[in-house]
């Protein structure tokens, strides 16, 4: 695994433990849920139902493919060396990346604009500076938007073990110069 992506797991752990309590359970997708939720105020009962389903996928696959001694949590020494896994998270990342880049679009033009943007990634956990960064790596138009198609496929990109330099590591901090 690249360094860039060992890094993006270890935040992503983080971000998945929304409690705080050093392990990952079935609660911290209800936390992370509600909270994205709340940030998504203008999209419709389909998106919002898309995002919830999103979410318990996640919880699912991670729960069914890391959860290895079956105590209904997932520790980081189980959680880092597999999640990055395409072939066990490709389908589960998909349907995420899907959902929560259509829950950035409640207007169905197919554009994001930052503030919503803004608003999603913070609900999960990002640092401001750092959604900033990835928004303006994804090269909004003259008005400061982002395709979905862009946030969508930036998301699985933010999976892929073998990836490096990609937009979604300054998730993780700012570059080196």
């Amino acid at each position: 695994m690249r360094t860039e992506a060992a890094k993006r797991v270890e935040l992503v752990f983080s971000l998945f433990d929304a409690n705080g309590n050093g392990v990952i359970d079935s609660h911290d997708f209800d936390l992370m849920t509600g909270r994205v939720l709340e940030a998504a105020v203008a999209s419709d009962a389909g998106a919002k139902e898309a995002i919830r389903k999103a979410f318990r996928q996640w919880w699912t696959t991670l729960a069914t493919e890391l959860d290895a001694n079956g105590d209904g949590v997932v520790t980081l020494d189980e959680f880092r060396p597999f999640v990055l896994d395409p072939q066990r998270f490709g389908p589960t990342v998909s349907q995420f990346a899907e959902a929560l880049s259509a829950l950035g679009d409640p207007d169905g033009d197919g554009l994001i604009e930052r503030p919503l943007f803004l608003s999603l990634m913070t609900a999960i956990g990002f640092e401001e500076a750092n959604i900033h960064a990835l928004f303006d790596a994804f090269g909004p138009d003259a008005e400061d938007r982002i395709t979905v198609a862009t946030w969508a496929t930036g998301i699985e990109d933010y999976y892929a073990p073998d990836l490096a330099g990609i937009p979604g590591d300054r998730l993780v901090g700012a570059p080196a110069v």
